[in-house]
């Protein structure tokens, strides 16, 4: 038996919620470890969907325990409205099925309109550089934290010293509002806005890295689940086109305050193609008719912000460089199914840059505008694969397309999905039996 950390191999979207909702009727808990609301899954059980953005996956099963971490960045009003859509769907959620670590970092109303001014006048700039953030306050919260004025989750139990922090926290922020032509805001307004939700958040709170901790000793079973893709890291990912936190694997001890060895199985979801959301580079996009397929037979739509997905070809090295970077045990290949009909498929095995062969893609942002993809080509299949649960359902050319990517990539298919639905998975290796 063997905790599970489950991480996207690629830029996000990979299905991440359908796999943490599959293994999490194996798991006792289910943390997430890094994020706020700006990413997404959709899950989709007897034919019920469930959007989630900040909620662990593992909410949704009865007699499970969701741990949001102290890696994540928590915005309040989210979290509630989110609570009680789940709640109109029949999912019950308490104290006793909901934790939330008391040193996780609160996003607040002035984080959400910096966010939106940042991008806007890097928009009307020619020289700024526009990320395409979600506009939810994200990075702008993880700064403060980093800055050390951020405003926890224990701060809303102590009404004396969380006045003197949001003085501290508006010093800057007023600062930086009064560069960019905007109006300040006054402590009054702040202090409102957290007193106001305090009674609906500090039930949730706990030190979550203590309770982990006991229950990893009593023999618990605990289930990892990252937010964004692996490329969307903000050491590791194409910088600065990403995310604002760590979305590597090594994140899930960081985030949730367990120590490296408590983590086990990495299984990395990786999709069949390659998608991206916003901003940034992507060698195998596919702006034609086959892009175009790729996109509505997949449905790619973002969870939280409906955006519309940039789809390409199957990216062997970028996911290669992930298989290294979070020490990937095994993949799950999702979305198998949305390749069925094609009549012949590419996979990217490396890049050219300026003349010259390369295996891997470059961090400087120059270089990774400049790379051309080199592909090999494969036998697409008629056959449908959706719904299938064994190899034996499965055409001969997509069992090829399976074992190339495996090869390509330095990784295993631990489990291959082949529809939206919990049940269509080919299940290869166990992760939390291996």
């Amino acid at each position: 038996m063997t905790n599970v950390v489950v991480i996207g191999s690629q830029w996000g979207d990979e299905g991440k919620g359908k796999i943490v909702d599959w293994l999490s009727e194996r798991a006792d808990i289910v943390v997430r470890f890094q994020g706020g609301h700006n990413a997404g899954h959709t899950l989709v059980i007897d034919g019920t969907s469930y959007k989630l953005s900040l909620l662990p996956s593992g909410v949704v099963r009865p007699g499970k325990m969701a741990v949001i971490g102290n890696g994540v960045v928590v915005d309040p009003h989210a979290l509630i409205a989110e609570i009680e859509k789940l709640s109109a769907q029949g999912v019950t959620i308490t104290p006793d099925n909901l934790r939330i670590a008391d040193n996780a970092t609160l996003i607040l109303s002035l984080h959400r309109e910096l966010d939106g001014l940042r991008e806007d006048a890097a928009a009307a700039s020619n020289s700024g550089v526009k990320i395409g953030t979600t506009r939810r306050g994200i990075g702008p919260a993880y700064e403060d934290k980093v800055g050390r004025r951020a405003i926890r989750v224990m701060d809303l139990a102590d009404l004396d010293t969380l006045s003197g922090k949001v003085e501290r926290l508006l010093t800057h922020h007023n600062a930086l509002r009064r560069g960019l032509g905007e109006q300040e805001i006054s402590h009054e307004t702040i202090m409102t806005e957290l007193t106001s939700v305090a009674d609906r958040i500090l039930p949730f709170r706990d030190t979550v890295w203590l309770m982990l901790d006991k229950e990893r000793r009593r023999g618990a079973r605990i289930l990892f689940e990252g937010a964004q893709g692996s490329l969307l890291d903000i050491d590791h990912g194409t910088y600065p086109f990403v995310t604002s936190s760590n979305t590597v694997a090594g994140q899930a001890a960081a985030g949730s305050g367990m120590g490296p060895g408590a983590l086990g199985y990495i299984l990395g979801i990786t999709k069949a193609y390659t998608t991206r959301v916003g901003e940034g580079p992507f060698p195998t996009e596919l702006t034609d008719e086959i892009g175009q397929f790729l996109g509505e037979r997949g449905r790619e739509f973002g969870t939280v912000t409906g955006r519309k997905r940039r789809c390409g070809w199957f990216d062997a090295a970028l996911v290669r460089q992930s298989v290294a970077t979070n020490g990937i045990t095994g993949v799950a290949l999702t979305k198998l199914d949305v390749l069925d009909g094609l009549d012949e498929l590419k996979i990217c095995v490396g890049y050219t840059l300026d003349g010259e062969e390369i295996d891997h893609l470059p961090a400087s942002q120059g270089q990774q505008a400049r790379v051309e993809p080199k592909y090999i080509t494969l036998e697409g299949w008629k056959e449908s694969t959706v719904g299938a649960r064994s190899w034996a359902d499965l055409p001969a050319q997509a069992i090829k397309y399976v074992r190339q990517v495996e090869e390509l990539i330095g990784a295993p298919v631990a489990l291959l999905s082949t529809s939206p639905e919990r049940d269509d998975t080919i299940l290869v290796t166990d992760p939390f039996e291996d």
